[in-house]
C-alpha cells in the first residue's frame, strides 16, 4: 500500500495540447493489462479450430467497436467517430487478417503470437516513417491489436472510477474508444506518455475542451493511482503530488483562466478592431465539417484552412468528385461564415490516399508532396477542383494551393483550375463566376519571390508551420530540437516582413493559418507588419481577438521595430515576453 510518506513530488513538462488548468486525483489507464500466452500448436489439427478463434476475436472486436460507435452517436463528440472508423477497418484490412492467418498456419503457433508478430511488422513499417502525423497513426494499431488480443482472452477489461470525482487520466496514449468506454463526466484531464498535437488524446481532449498534456515520456511509470495531479495544458506542465503552497497557486490560477475563459467568450463575437480603429479578420483552421459549429462559437468570421487531405487518409477508397462535393458544400452553406478558404490536399512525402503505394523517399518532407503531388497526379487533382468549382456555386469559397516554391507551380495549377471550370461550364453544371485563388508561403523560395508570385494570384496564406522550419533548418518533429523552433528568430520575423510587404505592394491580402497565428505572445509582432487575416484553432481566437480589440497598430509598430532591432532570438523573446506581461497581465499570467 502506498502511504502518503511514498508519495514524491515532481514536475514534468511535456507539450500542452488542449489548454486550461486542472487539479485532481489520478487514474492510471493501461489498456494492456492482461498477460497472453504465447506457445505451438503441438497438433496440425488445431490449426484451423486456432483460424477460427482468431476471427472470431475479429467479429467480436468489430461488434464492440461499432456498438462503442452507436453510443457516441448519442453524445455531441464527433470527432472519435472518425477514428473508429479507422479502427474497423483495420480490423477488416485484408493484409492484416491474411498475414495473421498464414503467421497461424505456417509457424503452427497460437492466435495470440500471431497477432503480436503481424504488430511487430507494422512498429518496423512506421518506425521508418519520417513524418510524424503517418508516424503516430501506429498507436490505431496498437489499440486494434490489443483489442483483439483482449478477445482472444476472453476477457473485458472494467474499468474502475471509484477514486471519486475529478479523474485526471493517466496513460501511455489513449484511443477515442478508450474514451468512449469512460465515464467522461468524471474525467477532467489527460496526461500521456506519448503523442503531440496530432495525437488522439489531443483531438478528443480539445474537442471536449478538457486541459491535457502529451509527450511526458513516462508519466506512467511515475504515479500511481489516486495520486494528487495539476495539468496545466497552457503551459505544458504536469505537477504530481504538489506541495501545499504550490496547490494553493494552482488552484488560484486554475479559477483565473476559468474566468479569463469565460470573459473571452462573452465578447468572441466581437470584431477584432484596434483602438485605433486597425481590423484584423479572424478565421478558424478546421479539418472535419464538425468543427465548424464550434469555430464559430468562438469566434471565427471565416474558414481560413481547411484541410482536405483528411478526406483521402480516413477513406477506404479513393474519394469520389461526389465525396469532394458532399465535404465541400457542408463547408461553403454555413451562413454564419464570410468566406471559406479550401486548401488543395496536401498529400505525398509519407501521407497517401490508402490505396496508393508510398513512394520511398529520403526526405519525404522535401519530396513529391504537396502542390508538387497534385500536378503529378493530375486526375486526383481535377477531381478535387472540380467538386471545389462546384461548392462555389454555392457558397464563397477561396482556393488555396499549398507548398508553392515557383511560378510554374502557381501556374499550371491554375491552367487546370481553368480547365475543370471550363469543363463544368460546357456540361451545364453551375458554378461561380470566379473564385479567389492564393498561394501558401511556406518555402524560403516562395519568400525570395513573392512579388512574382504576387501577380499571379489574389493573396497570399503564410503557413508559419513548415515556413520556420525550413528557414532554420529544425525538425519541428524532433523532440531534441524543439528548443531551436522559434517563431520569434529574427530570420523569421525578417521573412514574414517581407512577405506582407510586397503582398501589400501588390495590392493584394496576406493570411497567416500557421501555429503562430494563434500564439498569444506573437499577437502584435503580427499586427505590427500589418496582416490583413489571422486564421488558428478555434481555442485561440477569443484571446487573440481580446488582445488585438485592446492595442493600438501604433504601438504594434513600434514593438515590432524593437523586437527586429535584435540579433539573437533569445533576446527577440525575452522582450516581447516582458512587453506582453507588462501591457496584458490578465492575458499573461506570470509563472511564480
Amino acid at each position: 500500500m502506498i502511504t502518503d510518506q511514498d508519495r514524491k513530488t515532481f514536475v514534468l513538462k511535456g507539450i500542452g495540447v488542449s489548454p486550461g488548468i486542472v487539479i485532481g486525483k489520478a487514474y492510471l489507464f493501461d489498456p494492456s493489462d492482461i498477460q497472453f500466452s504465447f506457445y505451438k500448436l503441438e497438433n496440425p489439427a488445431l490449426i484451423p479450430k486456432e483460424v477460427q478463434r482468431f476471427k472470431n476475436a475479429l467479429k467480436e472486436s468489430e461488434r464492440q467497436l461499432l456498438e462503442i460507435r452507436e453510443n457516441l452517436k448519442k453524445t455531441k463528440i464527433n470527432e472519435p467517430l472518425y477514428v473508429l472508423d479507422v479502427h474497423i477497418l483495420i480490423l477488416k484490412d485484408k493484409k492484416f487478417v491474411s498475414r495473421t492467418t498464414k503467421y497461424i498456419q505456417r509457424l503452427g503457433i497460437n492466435a495470440e503470437w500471431a497477432v503480436r508478430m503481424m504488430l511487430d511488422r507494422y512498429k518496423k513499417i512506421f518506425d521508418g516513417v519520417e513524418d510524424t502525423y503517418i508516424r503516430g497513426r501506429i498507436s490505431d494499431i496498437q489499440y486494434v491489436t490489443q483489442r483483439v488480443l483482449r478477445n482472444l482472452a476472453g476477457r473485458k477489461r472494467e474499468t474502475i472510477w471509484e477514486i471519486g470525482d475529478g479523474v485526471i487520466v493517466i496513460a501511455q496514449d489513449i484511443s477515442p474508444a478508450d474514451t468512449a468506454q469512460m465515464k467522461m463526466e468524471k474525467v477532467i484531464g489527460f496526461a500521456t506518455d506519448i503523442g503531440g498535437w496530432t495525437s488522439h488524446t489531443a483531438i478528443v481532449a480539445r474537442s471536449m475542451e478538457i486541459p491535457a498534456v502529451a509527450g511526458l515520456d513516462n508519466i506512467t511509470s511515475m504515479v500511481h493511482t489516486t495520486d494528487v495531479v495539476i495539468v496545466d495544458g497552457t503551459a505544458g506542465v504536469v505537477i504530481v503530488n504538489p506541495y501545499p503552497e504550490v496547490l494553493q497557486r494552482y488552484e488560484e490560477k486554475r479559477l483565473h483562466y476559468d474566468a479569463v475563459k469565460e470573459e473571452y467568450l462573452k465578447d468572441a463575437k466581437l470584431p477584432a478592431v484596434t483602438l485605433d480603429k486597425y481590423p484584423v479578420q479572424i478565421g478558424g483552421n478546421i479539418e472535419f465539417i464538425e468543427e465548424i459549429k464550434t469555430a464559430v462559437a468562438h469566434g471565427a468570421e471565416y474558414i481560413g484552412l481547411y484541410r482536405t487531405e483528411f478526406i483521402y487518409i480516413n477513406s477506404k477508397h479513393l474519394p469520389t468528385e461526389e465525396d469532394h462535393f458532399n465535404n465541400y458544400s457542408q463547408v461553403v452553406e454555413a451562413k454564419e461564415l464570410l468566406w471559406s478558404t479550401i486548401r488543395t490536399f496536401d498529400l505525398g512525402g509519407d501521407k497517401f490516399p490508402s490505396n496508393q503505394k508510398p513512394i520511398r523517399e529520403l526526405n519525404p518532407q522535401m519530396g513529391l508532396r504537396a502542390i508538387r503531388f497534385c500536378l503529378k497526379e493530375i486526375g486526383l487533382f481535377k477531381t478535387q477542383l472540380r467538386a471545389i468549382w462546384r461548392a462555389s456555386a454555392i457558397g464563397k469559397v477561396k482556393i488555396l494551393f499549398p507548398m508553392i516554391s515557383g511560378v510554374e507551380e502557381i501556374r499550371e495549377a491554375k491552367r487546370l483550375l481553368k480547365e475543370t471550370r471550363d469543363e463544368l461550364v460546357a456540361e451545364g453544371i453551375k458554378v461561380a463566376a470566379k473564385m479567389e485563388i492564393g498561394a501558401m508561403i511556406e518555402v524560403p523560395s516562395a519568400v525570395v519571390i513573392a512579388d512574382k508570385l504576387a501577380e499571379e494570384v489574389d493573396f497570399f496564406s503564410i503557413g508559419t508551420n513548415d515556413l520556420i522550419q525550413y528557414a532554420l533548418a529544425i525538425d519541428r518533429a524532433n523532440e531534441h530540437m524543439t528548443y531551436l523552433y522559434e517563431p520569434l528568430h529574427p530570420a523569421v520575423l525578417r521573412l514574414l516582413k517581407r512577405v506582407v510587404d510586397v503582398a501589400h505592394e501588390a495590392n493584394i491580402r496576406v493570411a497567416m493559418c500557421g501555429e503562430m497565428a494563434g500564439d498569444p505572445m506573437c499577437c502584435l509582432i503580427l499586427l505590427g507588419m500589418e496582416l490583413d487575416e489571422l486564421s488558428m484553432s478555434h481555442l485561440a481566437i477569443p484571446r487573440i481577438k481580446r488582445i488585438i480589440r485592446q492595442s493600438t497598430l501604433k504601438e504594434a509598430k513600434s514593438l515590432l521595430k524593437k523586437a527586429m532591432s535584435f540579433g539573437a532570438a533569445s533576446d527577440v523573446r525575452a522582450y516581447v515576453q516582458g512587453y506582453m506581461i507588462q501591457h496584458f497581465p490578465r492575458e499573461f499570467q506570470k509563472e511564480d
